[in-house]
């Protein structure tokens, strides 16, 4: 393969972030790579969004100790991603007694979470550098159906599932008293939007369903926290032109008979000029490509990456 498949040159560590976004919130970011968010009350603490690897969870947790010794009482996965779920164990020694997850989510790890974890330890060799300290896959003990509201202790963060875009059971955590908004992977900014399990078609309109909330603040999945209306905005549209620019090359793509290779070739032209500068946009884009071309087929369930799969594409689109 002329390309290192996905992330496996991705090797040097990211630069680490923990800032304060509002009096109760805060945001963990790295360089492009998957950010946490944290809600500190005054009686509990919830973090968005678990790491890979308990290990890499006790880096975060390190930095929350800096300024809270509260128990971290509820770990949210925003969605079923490896990277965003696996290090949920670390935080049952820190007083963790529920990990929060829609309906969806849950049936996502049911379906397909054995699968995405070999998958994505092989993507992301850095991420996953202590993978022997993951017990296992991660499962919520609080299924939501519907809104969930949350008393930290003088802030509540309210839990919902907004709709389909990065996956069908992505959810969201919005604290309204101070109008910051944790996307988890439904918001990137200058980072790779990956949709390689995504519902693109719909996508769109859930990030207006975000963009209705007024946030003041966002954490998206990667990238920068965003602080102040217009930044919000600046990610809404990040992602809302990566999407729909990919969904309608695969639209052309298909109407025109094209085969992946080719619908590859005639995405680039649209992607690489906007995009291409941007953290894993190399790693995300064959995936990404081989998603759209199959919703703009008529493929309406996200096919299941395994790591043979993963490989497997790659090495067709390869020159």
């Amino acid at each position: 393969m002329s390309k290192a498949f996905a992330s496996q040159a991705d090797l040097a560590d990211k630069k680490v972030t923990f800032e304060q976004l509002s009096p109760h919130c805060w945001a963990y970011t790295a360089e492009g790579d998957p950010n946490s968010g944290v809600i500190i009350g005054d009686k509990f603490i919830m973090v968005s969004d678990a790491t890979a690897t308990p290990a890499m969870a006790r880096d975060l947790i390190a930095q929350i100790r800096r300024v809270s010794d509260k128990p971290i009482k509820y770990v949210l996965l925003t969605h079923y991603h490896a990277v965003r779920v696996l290090g949920a164990s670390a935080y049952a020694a820190e007083g963790a007694s529920e990990i929060i997850a829609s309906r969806g989510t849950h049936e996502l790890i049911a379906e397909r979470g054995k699968e995405d974890m070999q998958s994505e330890m092989e993507r992301f060799p850095r991420l996953f550098r202590n993978a022997e300290s993951v017990p296992g896959l991660t499962w919520p003990t609080l299924v939501i159906d519907g809104k969930l509201t949350v008393d930290l202790g003088g802030v509540k963060a309210q839990i919902w599932s907004p709709g389909p875009g990065h996956t069908r059971g992505d959810t969201i955590a919005w604290v309204e008293q101070e109008k910051v908004l944790f996307s988890g992977d439904l918001v990137e900014y200058e980072a790779g939007v990956y949709t390689g399990d995504a519902h693109l078609e719909e996508w769109p309109a859930t990030l207006e369903a975000l963009r209705a909330l007024g946030a003041q603040a966002i954490v998206p999945g990667r990238g920068e926290a965003m602080k102040g209306a217009d930044n919000v905005h600046k990610a809404l549209d990040y992602t809302k032109r990566w999407v729909e620019t990919l969904y309608r090359c695969a639209r052309e793509a298909a109407a025109a008979n094209m085969d992946l290779k080719a619908a590859m070739a005639h995405t680039r032209k649209a992607m690489d000029p906007v995009f291409g500068h941007v953290f894993i946009y190399e790693h995300c884009l064959p995936f990404d490509v081989s998603r759209a071309w199959d919703e703009a087929r008529g493929i309406k369930n996200p096919r299941i990456w395994t790591a043979e799969r993963d490989k497997e594409m790659w090495a067709s689109l390869q020159d």
